[in-house]
C-alpha cells in the first residue's frame, strides 16, 4: 500500500454516540500542476437565439435564477429571448452548490447557484451553448458517521446530465476520503481535499432538437417477440462488413451489416446490454483490465461515450438516436439492460463520482451505522428507491429514454432490489406502483430479472402484470434434461408450456416468461456443451469468480476437442437447446452468436473482458457446421412466427374443447399413451408434447377464430435411439417430419411422414417436431 500524504486534521464534530473525529486531508504540494486555473467569470460572445436571430450576450457568465424544472442542464430562450442552459440539481441538506464550467483549454470557471426551491438548487445562464462541459461542486459537512460525506473539492457529475465526456480513471484525487490511508478501517472518515476536476469526466450540455416524427416503432406484441441479447461493442467489433471506424459502436449497429443479420435470423427485439455511461471500477483498472459488460452506472442519461464513433461532446445522443432509427426500419424494437439498483460510488471505500458528495443520505441506502452502505447488489451500495427524489431520479430517466431516445422497453438488472420498501421486497412498493400508473412506462416493454443478493431477494414468479421476468427456473430444467440430469420431467413439463405454476395468476399470460437457456452471465451455449467446470483465469481473480453451478455436460473431455464425434454430439445438443426454447411456450431470448457458435473458452464471466474472448467471431459463418447451426436457427424462429399455435397469449388448458376428446395440450409417454400421474413421478429421458391448433383461444384482429396446424415435439435425451409409438385417433391421421435435430443439415432431410399408431424410431439426443395430418 502506497504511504498517505501529510495530513493537516480538522475536527469537525462527530454524531452522538461515539466514532472517530472528523479529519481532512490537504495536498501539501498545493493544488495539482495539472489543474487548470480557476477563473473569475470571463465574457463570452454573442449566442445566436434558437430562432435564429440574434440577441446581445450578457457581458460575463452569470447565474440568472432560472427554473427548477426540469433537473439537468437544459438549453433553451431565457428571459428576454436570450439563449442559454438552465440548470438545476437536487441536493437535499446540501449548504451551497456551484455550477462548474469548463472551457476548450479545461479553465474553470465556478457560478454559485444560489436560487433554492424545493431543495432544488438551479440557475439559468446565458450564452451557454450546447457542446459546453459542466459539473458541480456541493458543500455541506463532513460527517461521516451519520452519512454526510459533502466534499467541494470533488468535482460531481450531473445525475441528469444527458451526455458524458471523459473517461473515469479512478486517481486517489477522485475520492472523496483518503483512498491510501495507512490505516484503511477509518480511511472513509478522512477527507481528501485535492482537487478532483482535472481528473473526472464532465457533463455535456445537448440540444434537445428531435420530434420523433419520422420514426415507426414496431411495436411487436409480447407474444411475437423474440428477444436477442447482444453488447454494442462486441458485436459489431470484429465484424468484416463494417468499415473500422465504426466497429463497436452505435453507428456499428446501425450498419447495414449488422441489421441484416439480425433480419436474416428473424429476431424482433434487440436487448442491449448496459449503454448508461459506466465507470471501470478500481480493482480492474489496477489488473489492467476494464469493465466489459457495464453494470456499473454513473449517468442514467447518458449514452455510454466509449460507444460513439462521431464524438463525446453530444454526438454520442444523435449516433444512438440513429441506431434506433434504423432499427425500428427493419422492425426490430430496441430494449435497454439498466441498472438502477446500484452505482459505480460503490461502498464506503467507493470513489466520490456523483451521487455521494450531492447528498449520500438522499441517494442511497444506510445501515444503522450510516458510515456503512446497506448492499442488497453485491456491488457495495444500494440506490433508496423508495426516496422521491431518487424515484423520481429513475422515472424521470426512463421517461427520456422512451420519449426522446426512441427505445422499447427495459431490462431491470437485479430487479428484487428496486421492488424493497425499508428492507423486504414489496410487490406494492413505490417503484412497481409508480411504473403501472405511469401513461408512458406502463405502454413499454418491462422485463424484470427478479432477483438481488439480499435476504428474500429471489422473487421468480412474484412481478406483477406489466412486467415479464427472466426466467431462470426454464433455464435449469433444460439444461438439466438434455445433460440427464432432471429426477423426472414434471418440471420440465411447466416449463415448456409457459410455466403456468409460476405465472398464471392476476391476469399474467405465458409471455411473462422469457425462457432462456444461456445469457450474457455464464457460458456461452457452445461453452455449456464443451466444459463442466469454469476458466476464468484471465479474468486475474484466481477463478474464484463466476458460478460453480454450470449445469452443464461436456461429453466427457474438457474445452474444445479434435475428436469429430464429439464434436458431432456436441452440435447435435446445440441443436436440441436451441430447438427446445424456440419450441417452448412464452418469450424466447437468444444470445449474440450463440446461434453460430460462439465461445468464450470456457469464461463463464467475463465481464471483463473486452477482448477476442467476448468478442463476437463472424468467421464461424464460414464454417458450415456453424452456417447450418445459424440457418436451423433462423428457420425455427420463422417457423415460430408462421404458427400461433407455438406463441400462445393464454395459458394451456389441458382439457377437451370438444366431443372428441382432443385437448388443447396433451403429453405422452413413448409407449404413445397420455401421461399419468405416475408418469410424471417416474424417471423419463423421453417426453411427447402435443400442441393442438384447432384450440387456441382468442380471435385474430378481425374477429376471426385463429386456427393453425397442430404439432407433436417429442424430446428425447437418451443415449441410445428411442422407439416412440405415435397417438393415433383423436390427434392424428398421419404426422410430417419438420426438424429432425440428429441431422446436420436441415435442408438435406428427406420428406418423411408416418401413420398414427405406428412406431418410430427416435435417435439418441434428439428432438423431433412433426406436423399433424388430418
Amino acid at each position: 500500500m502506497s504511504s498517505a500524504p501529510e495530513q493537516e486534521a480538522v475536527h469537525e464534530g462527530r454524531a452522538a454516540g461515539g466514532g472517530l473525529p472528523a479529519q481532512t486531508v490537504t495536498d501539501p504540494a498545493g493544488p495539482s500542476a495539472a489543474a487548470p486555473a480557476v477563473t473569475d467569470p470571463v465574457v463570452e460572445p454573442a449566442a445566436p437565439a434558437l430562432n435564429g436571430s440574434r440577441h446581445p450576450a450578457a457581458p460575463a457568465l452569470t447565474a440568472w435564477p432560472g427554473a427548477p424544472t426540469p433537473l439537468g442542464a437544459r438549453f433553451r430562450v431565457g428571459p428576454d429571448g436570450t439563449t442559454g442552459t438552465n440548470f438545476a440539481l437536487w441536493a437535499g441538506g446540501a449548504e451551497a452548490v456551484d455550477l462548474c464550467l469548463f472551457d476548450e483549454g479545461g479553465a474553470e470557471t465556478r457560478l454559485p447557484l444560489t436560487e433554492l426551491t424545493h431543495e432544488i438548487w438551479h440557475g439559468f445562464v446565458p450564452g451557454v451553448l450546447p457542446g459546453r462541459r459542466y459539473g458541480f461542486r456541493v458543500h455541506g459537512r463532513w460527517d461521516p458517521w451519520t452519512g454526510a460525506r459533502w466534499n467541494p473539492a470533488k468535482l460531481l457529475l450531473d445525475p441528469y446530465a444527458r451526455a458524458v465526456d471523459g473517461d473515469f480513471a479512478l486517481p486517489p484525487e477522485v475520492y472523496g476520503h483518503v483512498r491510501d490511508w495507512p490505516q484503511q478501517q477509518v480511511a472513509d472518515t478522512v477527507r481528501d481535499d485535492r482537487d478532483s476536476a482535472p481528473l473526472v469526466p464532465k457533463g455535456v450540455v445537448v440540444q434537445d432538437d428531435d420530434d420523433w416524427s419520422d420514426d415507426h416503432r414496431p411495436k411487436t406484441p409480447w407474444a411475437d417477440s423474440v428477444i436477442y441479447e447482444l453488447h454494442v461493442r462486441g458485436f459489431t467489433r470484429l465484424h468484416p462488413s463494417i468499415p473500422e471506424e465504426l466497429r463497436g459502436t452505435y453507428a456499428g449497429l446501425a450498419h447495414p451489416a449488422a441489421i441484416e443479420h439480425l433480419v436474416n435470423l428473424g429476431v424482433t427485439a434487440v436487448e442491449l446490454l448496459p449503454v448508461h455511461q459506466f465507470a471501470h471500477e478500481d480493482h480492474l483498472l489496477r489488473r489492467g483490465l476494464r469493465n466489459y459488460w457495464g453494470y456499473n452506472s454513473i449517468g442514467y442519461f447518458a449514452p455510454h461515450a466509449a460507444y460513439a464513433a462521431s464524438g463525446t461532446r453530444g454526438q454520442q445522443v444523435g449516433e444512438f438516436k440513429r441506431m434506433v432509427r434504423a432499427l425500428h426500419a427493419a422492425g426490430i424494437e430496441v430494449i435497454l439492460d439498466v441498472v438502477y439498483n446500484h452505482t459505480a460510488e460503490a461502498g464506503e471505500l467507493g470513489p466520490m463520482l456523483s451521487l455521494r458528495g450531492i447528498d449520500n443520505r438522499g441517494y442511497y441506502r444506510l445501515q444503522s451505522d450510516a458510515r456503512r452502505y446497506a448492499d442488497y447488489t453485491g456491488c457495495g451500495n444500494t440506490l433508496h428507491v423508495v426516496q422521491p427524489q431518487v424515484l423520481r431520479l429513475i422515472t424521470d430517466s426512463l421517461r427520456y429514454w422512451v420519449t426522446e431516445m426512441g427505445v422499447d422497453g427495459f431490462r431491470f438488472d437485479l430487479a428484487a432490489a428496486l421492488a424493497r420498501s425499508m428492507h423486504d421486497v414489496d410487490m406494492l412498493s413505490p417503484f412497481l406502483a409508480v411504473i403501472a400508473q405511469d401513461p408512458v412506462l406502463r405502454r413499454v416493454k418491462l422485463i424484470a430479472e427478479p432477483w438481488d443478493v439480499g435476504s428474500g431477494g429471489y422473487q421468480v414468479g412474484a412481478f406483477p402484470p406489466l412486467w415479464t421476468e427472466w426466467n431462470d427456473r426454464y433455464r435449469n430444467a433444460v439444461r438439466d434434461f438434455w445433460r440427464g440430469a432432471l429426477p423426472d420431467v414434471r418440471d420440465l413439463g411447466y416449463r415448456l408450456s409457459g410455466s403456468s405454476d409460476l405465472y398464471a395468476w392476476g391476469g399474467r399470460r405465458p409471455y411473462a416468461s422469457v425462457n432462456f437457456v444461456t445469457a450474457h452471465d455464464g457460458f456461452t451455449l457452445r461453452d455449456l456443451v464443451s466444459y463442466e467446470r469454469k476458466h476464468n483465469e484471465a479474468n486475474g481473480e484466481g477463478n474464484r469468480d463466476g458460478t460453480d453451478d454450470n449445469r452443464a455436460w461436456n461429453g466427457g473431455t474438457e474445452g474444445e476437442s479434435e475428436d469429430g464425434d464429439l464434436r458431432a454430439l456436441r452440435r447435435r445438443q446445440l441443436r436440441n437447446l436451441l430447438t427446445t426454447l424456440l419450441l417452448s411456450t412464452g418469450v424466447p431470448m437468444l444470445v449474440a452468436g450463440d446461434e453460430f457458435g460462439r465461445t468464450q473458452r470456457g469464461n463463464n464471466n467475463a465481464y471483463c473482458q473486452d477482448n477476442e474472448i467476448s468478442w463476437v467471431d463472424w468467421s464461424q459463418l464460414d464454417d458450415p457446421h456453424w452456417r447450418a447451426l445459424f440457418e436451423l436457427t433462423s428457420r425455427l424462429i420463422a417457423l415460430r412466427h408462421a404458427h400461433p399455435v407455438l406463441r400462445r397469449r393464454a395459458f394451456f388448458s389441458g382439457r377437451a374443447h370438444s366431443a372428441d376428446g382432443l385437448r388443447d395440450l396433451a403429453w405422452f409417454t413413448a409407449r404413445g399413451t397420455e401421461m399419468t400421474e405416475r408418469d410424471w413421478y417416474a424417471p423419463a429421458a423421453t417426453l411427447g408434447m402435443y400442441l393442438s391448433g384447432r384450440d387456441i383461444p382468442g380471435r385474430d384482429a378481425v374477429g376471426a377464430p385463429v386456427v393453425d396446424d397442430s404439432f407433436l415435439a417429442v424430446l428425447h435425451a437418451g443415449d441410445r435411439p428411442a422407439s416412440f409409438e405415435l397417438p393415433g385417433t383423436p390427434w392424428a391421421a398421419g404426422y410430417e417430419v419438420v426438424v429432425d435435430t440428429s441431422r446436420e443439415d436441415q435442408a438435406e432431410a428427406p420428406a418423411l411422414t408416418h401413420r398414427a399408431g405406428t412406431a418410430i424410431t427416435v435417435p439418441a439426443r434428439s428432438v423431433l417436431l412433426l406436423r399433424v395430418r388430418r
